[in-house]
């Protein structure tokens, strides 16, 4: 474990990410509209993949629950436990969103059934989901760069709008599930 005020990248070296952070975010947005709604279903994958919505359902709960505990140990003082439940929270995100992009591969977009007052509240939850994960992919990611440079100063900034912003992404990411599973 490195000393407190070691920074993993030093910031003569770091250059500017926000150019890569922006293009890499783009790049994975554009990507996700292609696969899901542009380029269609392939026929018949394997069993296993219908398991992956509940899967991911509960890969981002666990991220969402990550990112409360280190809130609550970043509140408390205690920054090592922090950067470990964010990490963690980082790791659930991304083995969701492998899983999302496998589960999309195979089975494409997934059509609502509701009727009546369910619907306008399922696609605003939806929508809602969507557009904050958009935003909040270049944020975590900035969130994650001033941490590892040792700007403590911003990296709080940026938390303060990324944290609510992911973790509604994370909450709502189980809502959306739970509401196509209850419908369907």
């Amino acid at each position: 474990m490195r000393p407190e005020g070691q920074v993993l990248v030093e910031p003569e070296s770091a250059g500017h990410p926000w150019p890569w952070i922006l293009l890499l975010s783009a790049a994975l947005s554009l990507f996700l509209v292609w696969l899901i709604y542009l380029r269609g279903a392939l026929p018949a994958g394997p069993a296993w993949v219908e398991r992956l919505p509940a899967l991911n359902a509960l890969l981002n709960a666990l991220a969402g629950s990550c990112l409360v505990a280190g809130f609550i140990q970043i509140r408390r003082g205690n920054r090592r436990v922090h950067i470990r439940f964010m990490l963690t929270a980082l790791g659930f995100s991304g083995l969701f969103l492998a899983s999302y992009v496998t589960y999309h591969h195979f089975h494409g977009d997934t059509p609502f059934p509701g009727q009546g007052w369910i619907r306008p509240v399922y696609f605003t939850v939806l929508i809602s989901h969507i557009l904050c994960s958009v935003v909040a992919v270049p944020m975590i990611l900035a969130t994650l760069w001033r941490a590892t440079r040792g700007d403590f100063a911003r990296h709080r900034r940026i938390a303060r709008w990324t944290f609510p912003i992911w973790l509604y992404v994370s909450v709502t990411g189980v809502l959306v599930f739970a509401t196509l599973r209850a419908y369907s």
